[in-house]
């Protein structure tokens, strides 16, 4: 199984420099690249780039050759990658196919070594080619197994290291309990058919004020001057702390739902839609249910876990789970009151529904193998 282990660097000032005249060499490459292909009459390959970078770049740029020449030389693979996605939209009739951009300085700098003899890690230690020392990292990495990828990226005025670990000793934990089913919210994230609620973590609420105070201080420097590039740093280092706070709250979300049930079933959420709402768009994006729902399939797939994604126009909201009654519910009715008597608060009946929904997805799966089964060998149980 390969899996990325992320993990931050502590270089010294010389070894800062050369991470950055790396980033700048690998950015320097793709926009030559870039706009020579995209002149007119020159088409893009692969191999048309590779020629244009060993006979006009790098005689053109001698510096390259204080890096390691992997770093250059796989840029192209970038925009390799940026055409092949361009015209695959194109071909598909996308409206807005994305013509490759221009990388910008400070923007996702970053430099891939995708052979595994230029860099090497040893216990808390980096080794990447042409860097005469070590680089120190902040912790060690997680997983044996044969190292093949390494690519070094800086955010916020700090480097990080992501390697990439063809392993065998990760443990996916299989769930126990049979099903679940999860309704997201704004005030609470996820609430279970279980009727556990997780609270709410909305990391970009609390630091609103300090963000707006550091934007506004921001705004009053000299453009150029050292002071504003020092602004710009502390308002880049909240925005990438908030985001950290906010990955670390969805990955133990995703995490314990996939390893703790065997069926998890969610809502297929409008997410640009529900953006598009003024008063709805900063809470929405803040509480991340598309990364959240992404985070659960990988994991899901890791473990073996069924992931059911509920109809999106499935009336989960409306429907009395206890006799499945309609009822009209707008948003700021919190609770159901049917005439059956049933009363619960509107989120735990959401979930009970989608928990109900996703059980009876899978047994009309299970009865359509059962019946198209020749070999009349008995279906999988479904668990109660």
């Amino acid at each position: 199984m390969l899996i990325a282990h992320k993990i931050e660097l502590r270089p010294t000032p010389e070894q800062a420099d050369y991470l950055n005249q790396a980033c700048g060499a690998r950015r320097h490459c793709y926009n030559h690249l870039l706009e020579h292909f995209s002149r007119p009459g020159v088409k893009w390959s692969k191999a048309a780039a590779y020629q244009h970078y060993m006979t006009v770049l790098r005689v053109e740029f001698p510096w390259y050759a204080e890096v390691s020449s992997r770093v250059t030389r796989n840029a192209i693979d970038d925009p390799d990658a940026a055409f092949k996605g361009f015209f695959r939209r194109i071909k598909a009739g996308s409206k807005h196919p994305g013509y490759p951009q221009f990388k910008k300085k400070d923007v996702n700098d970053s430099f891939a070594l995708r052979e595994p003899s230029k860099f090497a890690v040893d216990g808390r230690t980096l080794r990447i080619e042409r860097l005469k020392s070590r680089l120190a990292m902040r912790q060690p990495l997680r997983f044996t197994g044969q190292t093949k990828q390494a690519t070094i990226s800086k955010t916020a005025g700090r480097f990080y290291v992501s390697i990439l670990v063809d392993t065998e000793d990760y443990n996916p934990h299989a769930p126990d309990q049979p099903s679940v089913g999860v309704d997201f919210g704004i005030k609470n994230p996820a609430t279970l058919s279980t009727g556990e609620v997780i609270p709410a973590n909305q990391k970009l609420k609390k630091n609103l004020k300090r963000l707006q105070r550091r934007q506004r201080n921001l705004s009053r420097k000299v453009k150029g001057s050292r002071r504003r590039a020092k602004a710009k740093l502390r308002v880049a280092r909240l925005h990438q702390r908030i985001k950290n706070q906010r990955q670390a709250a969805l990955h133990e979300l995703s995490d314990t739902l996939t390893r703790t049930y065997q069926v998890i079933t969610i809502e297929d959420l409008n997410v640009t839609g529900m953006t598009k709402n003024r008063r709805l768009a900063r809470a929405v994006s803040d509480a991340g249910f598309g990364e959240l729902r992404r985070q659960i399939e990988y994991k899901a797939q890791w473990r073996g876990v069924t992931v059911v994604i509920a109809d999106r126009w499935f009336p989960s909201s409306k429907t009395c789970h206890a006799c499945g009654q309609l009822h009209d519910m707008p948003l700021s009715q919190r609770t159901l009151v049917c005439d059956c008597g049933h009363v619960m608060d509107r989120d735990l009946n959401a979930a009970k529904n989608l928990d109900q929904y996703g059980r009876d997805a899978l047994r009309r799966d299970l009865k359509r193998t059962h019946e198209s089964d020749k070999t009349g060998s008995p279906a999988p149980a479904l668990t109660a």
